[in-house]
C-alpha cells in the first residue's frame, strides 16, 4: 500500500532539525574539543557559550569564520525536536534543573535512532529496496516506537543491537542499488579505508561502496559518483566540484556542507546545494 505523499513529506521533515522547537540540546548536552572544527573545549552538560535565552545561537551566520565549523555540519536528524517537545514533553532544561541531566543522557541516544530512521525512510522510496520493503518498513516502525520510550526505558536500550540490525537491512538495500552498475567502480575503493587526500579526479566511481570511508579532503572533481554508499563516509574538506553524485545512497546533507562543491556538482534531489558552495 502507498504512502500518501503528504505523509512522507512529514516523515521527511521530522527527520530534519526543527531548531525553534528545540531546548538547544546540541549546544548543550555534547561536548567538543578545540580544533579546527571548535574555537575552545566544551564539556558535556554545559552549554555553550554563544547560546542565548531563546536557544538560539548569537554566532549562527558566522560559524564558520568563528572557528565551529563542526556545528555548521551537525545534524541532529530532528532529534532535538522529539527530545524537546515529545520525550520530555516541553519542560526545558533551564526551567526544570531537576530533568536536565536526564535529558542530555537522552538526547545523543535519540539522535542516534533518528539518524537510522533517516536512512531507512531513504530505503522506503527506493525502487530497488522492493524486495527487503515490508522488512525495512517494520524495522522503520519498531525504531519510532523506540524513539518514543520513556525516558528511563530509552536509556536502557542496547542501541548497539539494535544499530546492527538496522545495519543489515541497510547493506542490503546498499547492494540492491548498486547491483544496477554492471562493472561496479574500476577503481579498487573498499568500504571503510582510508582516502585521506586521495587524487581521484575524473575517476570512475559508480556503483563504489564508501561506507564509513575516510574522503577528507580528496580530490573528486568531476568524479562519476553515481549510485555509491556514502553512508558514514568522512566527507570534510572533500573537493566535490563538477562531480556526479546522481542516484548516491544514504549521503546526509551534513556530509555535503562539510565537503566543497561548486554550480557543477550534481546532488541527489533529496539535497540542497550548500551556500558556501556559490
Amino acid at each position: 500500500m502507498s504512502v500518501p505523499l503528504e505523509n512522507k513529506n512529514k516523515r521527511k521533515q521530522d527527520l530534519l532539525a526543527d531548531c525553534k522547537n528545540c531546548f538547544g540540546l546540541c549546544c548543550v548536552a555534547l561536548p567538543f574539543a578545540k580544533s579546527a572544527d571548535f574555537a575552545f573545549d566544551k564539556d558535556s552538560g554545559n552549554p555553550c557559550r554563544h547560546l542565548q535565552a531563546d536557544y538560539r545561537c548569537n554566532i549562527h551566520q558566522d560559524l564558520r569564520s568563528k572557528g565551529f565549523r563542526g556545528c555548521a555540519v551537525y545534524e541532529c536528524f530532528g532529534a532535538g525536536q522529539k527530545v524537546s517537545q515529545v520525550t520530555f514533553k516541553g519542560n526545558d532544561w533551564r526551567e526544570h534543573p531537576n530533568i536536565s541531566d536526564e535529558m542530555f543522557k537522552v538526547f545523543p541516544i535519540v539522535q542516534q535512532l533518528h539518524e537510522m530512521l533517516y536512512y531507512l525512510n531513504q530505503a522506503l522510496q527506493l525502487e530497488e529496496a522492493q524486495p527487503i520493503l515490508q522488512m525495512v518498513r517494520e524495522a522503520f516502525e519498531q525504531t519510532e516506537h523506540l524513539t518514543n520510550l520513556s525516558p528511563p526505558s530509552i536509556l536502557a536500550l542496547d542501541i548497539s543491537a539494535h544499530r546492527a540490525q538496522i545495519s543489515n537491512l541497510l547493506l542490503q538495500t546498499s547492494e540492491l542499488v548498486r547491483a544496477k552498475v554492471a562493472n561496479r567502480s574500476k577503481k579498487k575503493l573498499k568500504r571503510g579505508m582510508d582516502w585521506i587526500g586521495a587524487r581521484l579526479r575524473g575517476a570512475d566511481l559508480r556503483g563504489a561502496d564508501l561506507r564509513g570511508s575516510l574522503l577528507i579532503a580528496a580530490d573528486l572533481r568531476d568524479a562519476d559518483m553515481r549510485w555509491i554508499d556514502l553512508i558514514g563516509a568522512d566527507l570534510r574538506d572533500a573537493n566535490l566540484s563538477g562531480a556526479n553524485l546522481t542516484g548516491s545512497i544514504f549521503l546526509t546533507q551534513a556530509q555535503v556542507n562539510a565537503a566543497k562543491g561548486n554550480r557543477n556538482t550534481v546532488l541527489p534531489d533529496y539535497l540542497r546545494t550548500p551556500d558556501h558552495w556559490l
